[in-house]
């Protein structure tokens, strides 16, 4: 696995240094763009409309617009030299609990690994994190750019999140058109509920699939190997108009397969409750 970062994790006067790898990767299929006649990738050059020419790399400069047309030209090594003295630090500034966060401020995870000599307070940072309960917010400089985080214990080791900032996440009263309360009729809000039951079950991320990257790499391979292309027609849709009509259609089970799925969720709940008593 790819280091991407070097450096360490500071909570109080105690330093661990670490190391940082991408706990995700991005699976979207890439495809570039050709030319129709030949076949030949499209080249994107960076031009300057005023000079009318092509512009190499050391040509280019980073400027912010503060008014209309008008830039100030910011150098590299000058933001860089504001966060020199961060770079290489994953400072924790608190310690809360993980329920306390909205899902909506988490960015992205990277696992958190021990570099040399950082064995031992590794271990000692995550076993008090395990006996707390609770997670370390802290801040990291990643190419530049300063990121809220979330350190916290991820099975057998520690993993770090990176976080929106409060002012990066917009106010949900800046949507339109949201529905003001709204009388509801106890059936509709019952039956509501029960179809929630009957979705309900343990979470088991094995069980979903990017489907429509499957679909596309099958077609690719199919076109490689010079098969015939086989398109599935899409399943006609009920056209249910009525709310509780749509409540009594999702309810009543499509086939014999969601009578075991439920025996199957049942058998799940029986066996964690075995275990549960034998740990007691």
């Amino acid at each position: 696995m790819h280091t991407m970062w070097k450096g360490s994790i500071s909570f109080g006067l105690v330093n661990i240094p670490i190391k940082l790898y991408s706990a995700t990767e991005n699976k979207d299929i890439k495809m570039r763009y050709l030319h129709e006649k030949c076949h030949t990738p499209i080249k994107y050059e960076k031009t300057c409309p005023h000079c009318e020419k092509a512009l190499e790399s050391d040509e280019i400069v980073r400027g912010y617009e503060y008014e209309d047309g008008k830039f100030v030209i910011i150098e590299r090594d000058e933001i860089e030299a504001l966060a020199q003295e961060k770079n290489k630090s994953v400072e924790i500034v608190d310690f809360v609990e993980l329920d306390d966060i909205d899902p909506v401020y988490f960015n992205r995870s990277y696992f958190i690994g021990p570099n040399e000599n950082g064995s031992k307070p590794y271990t000692l940072l995550k076993k008090a994190m395990e006996a707390s309960g609770r997670i370390g917010i802290a801040k990291i400089t990643i190419r530049s750019k300063e990121h809220l985080a979330a350190v916290r214990v991820y099975k057998n080791g520690l993993m770090m999140e990176t976080m929106y900032f409060p002012d990066e996440v917009r106010e949900l009263d800046h949507v339109p058109d949201l529905p003001e309360e709204m009388d509801l009729s106890k059936k509709e809000l019952t039956m509501a509920q029960q179809l929630i039951e009957q979705l309900t079950t343990e979470f088991d991320p094995s069980q979903y699939k990017d489907e429509r990257r499957e679909a596309i790499m099958a077609l690719i391979q199919s076109k490689i190997s010079g098969d015939d292309i086989k398109v599935v027609k899409e399943k006609p849709k009920k056209n249910v108009v009525d709310l509780m009509d749509a409540l009594q259609a999702s309810l009543e089970p499509a086939d014999t397969g969601s009578k075991a799925k439920s025996e199957q969720k049942k058998k799940k709940v029986s066996v964690k409750k075995k275990k549960e008593k034998e740990a007691n």
